[in-house]
């Protein structure tokens, strides 16, 4: 192995990043070597993205050094990066993005090289994905765009990957999908190169990181071989944000009438939560789709909505990226309080601070833009519309990517206290540990549903068997 090959790749030297007043990163120092898979770790706004964006080259350090191997930039120097939030192009075909990343490709056919290409990286790191380089990106699930930004991470792109920086690669993935990539990320720093995996799925970091860095409030707090931590110790390092939890009424087993009933089959009553399940775009969330806007008025949306929607792909169908914190969150209750037409500012504001306090959204001020935050508060502010609203159904369409394992908890417990109250939610999920928090589970396949799980039956093998047409053999 040359020198070169041996050197760090990028080394942080009590870099730090200052945005005003706010110490997004105070003091950090890191070494990335050839053959490290680091796992990234820390609760929404520790300062991951940040750090992610001084490896990268996006952002300058405020104090402190970033250097890369050679001296070269992060570019020069094989550095990569997937963002938690698609950065796809959605009137351009697979192989057309593949091109906004690889200048490279130029003159008479260059549309079929980078179809060559990117076919390449996703039957390399997918196999049997399915996915036509020639498609519009718009087409495609949101699990085949991920799917696709990740094979352009991994691409030649003219020269080879040496670090890929992966910020929650598998939020929109099934389990199938995801140990393919799992998999592949093991082999890549076996051969020498190098994976920053940020993820809240413990269970996915301590299966391929060698070590792990745990970020708070801009610092490492704790750095060390995976082997050497435990999940619960894993957990007490992050420490905890938000500044209550809602209590809990327990399991229930008594619940009302019947509220939802769709041709497919789909069944929900008042105070059930009731988990959609199966391989990731089987129907499931065309089915919430479908209920959602049969339920509600796209004309006038009245103050008494019947249903209301988390979204999980915040860009497309979640934030109002123009408006603050304070607007995303008070959305769903202005027509509350109000008079001849005139919102009540005071009542709205009040709002957005409770739910602020009560879920733990990191910000100083909700008059902040939306795009302030990071992505896994900008998903918190998604549920605070929601909650905020009176609807009694509430719809959750994979609403928990990007979420840190301690918010996890609580909105856990929001869901099921509010639930004892006599809501009812409807919950598609690609995380089986989710789905088992439910009441009753319709696993999806081929756009039908499969099989309806109850009580002890909701178990990942069971889901697991309805997931997939089992061949006898003849």
């Amino acid at each position: 192995m040359t020198d070169h090959e041996s050197a760090p790749i990028v080394s942080l030297d009590n870099a730090a990043k200052h945005f005003g007043p706010v110490k997004a990163l105070d003091g950090v120092s890191l070494v990335v070597t050839p053959g490290d898979c680091i796992g990234l770790v820390g609760h929404n706004g520790a300062g991951k993205s940040t750090l992610v964006n001084l490896i990268n080259g996006a952002l300058a350090p405020s104090s402190g050094s970033v250097g890369f191997s050679g001296g070269t930039s992060a570019n020069e120097a094989g550095v990569r990066s997937v963002f938690q939030e698609l950065s796809l192009c959605p009137n351009l075909t697979v192989a057309e993005n593949l091109r906004i990343s690889h200048t490279a490709l130029k003159g008479p056919g260059w549309r079929r090289h980078a179809r060559a290409e990117i076919l390449q990286s996703l039957d390399t790191i997918f196999p049997g994905h399915g996915i036509d380089p020639m498609s519009e990106v718009d087409t495609l699930s949101i699990a085949e765009r991920q799917m696709v930004e990740i094979a352009i991470g991994f691409a030649p792109r003219g020269m080879a990957a040496r670090l890929v920086i992966l910020d929650e690669p598998t939020s929109s993935l099934d389990a199938g999908i995801a140990d393919q990539l799992l998999e592949h990320i093991k082999q890549f720093c076996a051969k020498g190169g190098a994976v920053v995996f940020i993820s809240h799925m413990m269970g996915e970091v301590f299966e391929v990181a060698s070590r792990i860095v745990v970020l708070k409030d801009g610092r490492i707090v704790a750095e060390r071989d995976a082997a050497d931590f435990t999940r619960q110790g894993l957990v007490d390092a992050m420490g905890h944000v938000t500044a209550e939890a809602a209590d809990t009424a327990g399991t229930r087993q008594e619940f009302g009438p019947e509220v939802v009933r769709t041709e497919q089959g789909l069944t929900a009553r008042k105070g059930e939560i009731v988990g959609l399940s199966g391989l990731a775009g089987h129907g499931q969330a065309a089915a919430l789709a479908r209920l959602y806007l049969s339920r509600s008025s796209a004309f006038r949306p009245g103050t008494s909505p019947e249903v209301v929607f988390v979204a999980g792909d915040r860009p497309r169908d979640g934030v109002l990226p123009l408006w603050s914190i304070l607007r995303n969150i008070s959305i769903s209750v202005l027509g509350q309080g109000a008079r001849h037409g005139l919102v009540d500012r005071d009542a709205e504001a009040r709002i957005a601070d409770q739910w602020k306090t009560r879920i733990g959204i990191r910000t100083d001020d909700v008059t902040n833009p939306i795009l302030s935050l990071s992505g896994g508060n900008q998903q918190k502010v998604l549920f605070a519309r929601a909650l905020a609203s009176p609807a009694p159904v509430v719809i959750m369409d994979d609403p928990m990517r990007g979420v840190d394992v301690g918010t996890k908890q609580d909105v856990y417990a929001m869901i099921r206290a509010e639930a004892a109250r006599g809501r009812t939610f409807l919950w598609y999920s690609t995380e089986t540990e989710e789905v088992c928090q439910c009441d009753r589970v319709f696993v999806f396949r081929d756009h039908e549903i499969s099989a309806e799980l109850t009580g002890a039956d909701i178990t990942e093998e069971k889901i697991l068997e309805a997931s997939f047409v089992l061949e006898e053999a003849s």
